[in-house]
């Protein structure tokens, strides 16, 4: 991941954030036109899914245009890779995470994450139930499978906390066979992903987030240019609360996300009305969206402290170096307004 970053650095320095045109902004309760909207592209991190829900509301339900906004929301893919389209100039912002914010700070590269939808990041592991794997620390020792960029990204992490060694690991793909075939393997996973699949299967997943362990990732974060927030304040102040404004209708749920979820299996057939209640429901149960400061500060909350924080532990597991100016990751300017706080 760094090297990437490294890679695209001169690049990035040049680019010219944000292509909205300035424009009025239309006064509350005006009808808005076509004409006078502000255009703005935000490219998700995969396909069309329950974890982009409010996002989507805000599109259908009309918010974003009520905030003088016409967003085109672009689905990700396995072959697409946000970081290189938002640095690359292709489009406005991206969702992202902290972590990679960091990378950004470490390498001088002026771009950083301005809200965080997600105060849990969703990432867990998942063990088979009745083999003594009922806690992350029961999994030392034992084998897991792990992506690449999980080897990078949160494994560093649980070797500083529970004492896991590099030769635990077995490569994840992200085929679930492997795990199914031998009870005495866990994997990685999204907690609205894999465990619905593996139930699906027969199987009765054990379930670990790791945000409930300590990790601190913001995660489905707003991730912009610094010369787009420079220049075009406005503009992205109303993007993000319409945005927020869309997550804490969509948490709701009931009636008012119909469309959204339409929008949704448009955008990715492959999933079902299923699949999108399953994934509401964990967000809910989890509270991966409604928790910590978002509870006071609204949703989309960020605070230096719980930044200094994570960059702490990343420097303390060898993912980021000391010395980076983290704070240059983020802005705390556009959030903390509370928009949907419970």
């Amino acid at each position: 991941m760094t090297m990437k970053y490294r890679l695209d650095r001169r690049a990035a320095l040049g680019l010219i954030g944000g292509s909205a045109a300035s424009v009025l902004v239309p006064m509350p309760g005006a009808r808005v036109n076509a004409q006078t909207l502000d255009k703005v592209s935000y490219q998700t991190n995969w396909r069309a899914q329950g974890e982009h829900g409010g996002f989507y509301l805000a599109s259908a339900n009309g918010i974003y245009k009520k905030y003088g906004l016409d967003v085109d929301i672009r689905p990700g893919g396995p072959q697409q890779n946000p970081t290189q389209l938002l640095l690359g100039g292709r489009v406005d912002m991206i969702m992202g995470n902290a972590l990679e914010a960091l990378h950004f700070a470490q390498e001088g590269i002026p771009f950083l994450c301005i809200a965080s939808i997600f105060q849990k990041d969703p990432q867990v592991l998942i063990s088979h139930p009745n083999q003594g794997n009922d806690s992350l620390a029961a999994l030392k020792d034992k084998p897991i499978l792990i992506g690449a960029q999980g080897r990078v990204g949160f494994w560093p992490f649980l070797k500083l906390k529970f004492g896991y060694r590099d030769e635990q690991i077995r490569p994840y793909t992200f085929n679930m066979a492997p795990f199914l075939a031998d009870k005495k393997v866990s994997q990685q996973g999204f907690l609205s992903s894999e465990p619905f699949a593996i139930r699906k299967a027969g199987v009765e997943p054990v379930v670990h987030l790791l945000a409930d362990a300590g990790f601190e990732n913001y995660n489905t974060t707003i991730t912009i240019s610094k010369k787009m927030v420079d220049e075009k304040k406005d503009l992205v102040q109303r993007f993000v609360t319409a945005s927020l404004e869309g997550w804490a209708e969509y948490m709701k749920g009931g009636p008012a996300i119909a469309a959204a979820n339409a929008r949704i299996l448009k955008d990715n057939p492959d999933i079902d009305q299923e699949k999108l209640d399953y994934a509401l429901k964990v967000m809910k149960d989890n509270g991966i969206v409604l928790s910590g400061d978002a509870l006071t500060l609204g949703i989309g909350a960020m605070t230096d402290a719980r930044w200094a924080s994570f960059y702490k532990s990343m420097t303390d597991a060898g993912v980021v170096p000391a010395g980076v100016d983290y704070r240059k990751a983020y802005s705390l300017e556009f959030v903390n307004k509370g928009v949907g706080k419970a």
